[in-house]
């Protein structure tokens, strides 16, 4: 059975969360500050996917998430106040998969939920043994890593499945949507996301933009490294 774990120090928000997936046949484990969640953490990392409030006393949700993105791989959903986009943007550089904004339907946070897992699922039946290259990048499947040379480069697992798509179609140009719809595995949500984790990974992979090119009105492509002069 799938474990959600919940983290919301508004204990009416974190018990109705966890009603309603309990309903849609989840286990759940709630959580009603970041220290708590963080030890939960430490004894089991197993969770399908965590559901985090950013605002949150002694430690905050951005906060706790860098904490534990380096030991659990599963999709990280903040819950965000809704004026306060930078909480969302920051989410995302700390390694966090997807946001919800208060007030929010529970419905949606919900549906949210159900495509994370299942695009991981996903992940996990393709995974092979295959070592994609392009230029001195290399994307190891089986246990993912990514290098660039000799160096190991640490990303998000947001950031490893883009990668994986732009080097499966390495010259070809992908627009947001079809990032989106692959990467998030439904056209339901944000599509700002796609920029701001492609942001992320320029800023690890690519700080000279030899490899991710933007395509201006189209979208994005990855190259070897090449001189296109109507590319940025």
């Amino acid at each position: 059975m799938n474990k959600i774990l919940i983290v919301d120090d508004e204990v009416e928000i974190a018990e109705l969360i966890s009603d309603v997936l309990s309903d849609e046949g989840f286990e759940t484990e709630t959580c009603f500050d970041g220290i708590s969640a963080l030890n939960a953490v430490k004894g089991n990392s197993d969770y399908s996917a965590i559901i985090l409030d950013v605002m949150m006393p002694n430690m905050d949700g951005l906060t706790l998430c860098r904490s534990i993105r380096d030991s659990v791989s599963c999709p990280i959903i903040f819950v965000t106040a809704k004026s306060n986009t930078l909480d969302m943007v920051l989410g995302l550089e700390m390694g966090g998969d997807d946001y919800i904004m208060k007030p929010f339907v529970v419905e949606e946070l919900v549906a949210k939920v159900k495509a994370h897992i299942r695009r991981d699922r996903r992940n996990e039946n393709s995974k092979s043994s295959e070592v994609l290259s392009v230029g001195r990048l290399k994307l190891f499947k089986d246990s993912y890593e990514v290098t660039k040379g000799d160096e190991k480069i640490k990303l998000s697992t947001r950031e490893f499945q883009i990668l994986e798509y732009f080097m499966e179609n390495v010259g070809k140009v992908l627009s947001k949507e079809d990032i989106f719809m692959h990467i998030w595995g439904s056209s339901y949500g944000d599509i700002g996301t796609v920029a701001v984790n492609i942001k992320n990974l320029r800023t690890k992979i690519d700080p000279d933009s030899l490899y991710i090119k933007t395509i201006w009105g189209y979208g994005y492509k990855l190259i070897a490294p090449s001189g296109d002069s109507n590319e940025v």
